[in-house]
């Protein structure tokens, strides 16, 4: 590991506060580091969105891992992402949920904003769904009655656990 990257992990683990312990955070962000490269070539943005992952999913109550899956298969890790219907950010989040809560001055591309939209959806979903995560996720994506999608997640996510 060079110096660099050694630095920003330590100072990236010192500001993870959704970790049980100094060891946790250090053990999980360089074993999903290493599988982010592939997508975030730069090292400070790819830690800096795997702490924002891990603390919206584990406030939210969901597998920060899932969180990655779902943001690989809807955006590949592009926060400026924008779908054909209007989804914006890394979780994809459509617009109308800004005004559903009342907060439709929001920006969906913020990291932090979209992480929070997403995983507190995908949390809905999965109870509303009692658990079954194919459902859940078809739900996600409005393709409920298919699911084509919720396998590719499911398959991405074998890559992150």
């Amino acid at each position: 590991m060079d110096a660099e990257l050694a630095e920003l992990l330590k100072n990236h683990i010192e500001q993870a506060d959704s970790f049980i312990d100094r060891f946790d955070a250090e053990a999980w962000l360089m074993l999903m580091d290493g599988r982010l490269k592939r997508y975030v070539k730069d090292s400070d943005e790819r830690l800096t969105l795997l702490r924002t992952v891990h603390k919206e999913a584990t406030a939210a109550g969901v597998k920060p891992e899932l969180v990655l899956a779902v943001i690989e298969v809807e955006s590949h890790f592009d926060r400026f992402a924008l779908s054909p219907v209007g989804a914006q950010g890394m979780m994809q989040i459509m617009p109308f949920w800004k005004h559903e809560i009342g907060r439709p001055e929001d920006n969906l591309i913020d990291l932090t904003t979209n992480l929070r939209y997403g995983c507190i959806i995908l949390k809905h979903y999965i109870d509303r769904a009692d658990g079954h995560l194919a459902e859940a996720l078809a739900r996600y994506n409005g393709s409920y009655g298919s699911y084509r999608y919720s396998a590719k997640v499911m398959d991405a996510w074998d890559n992150w656990r």
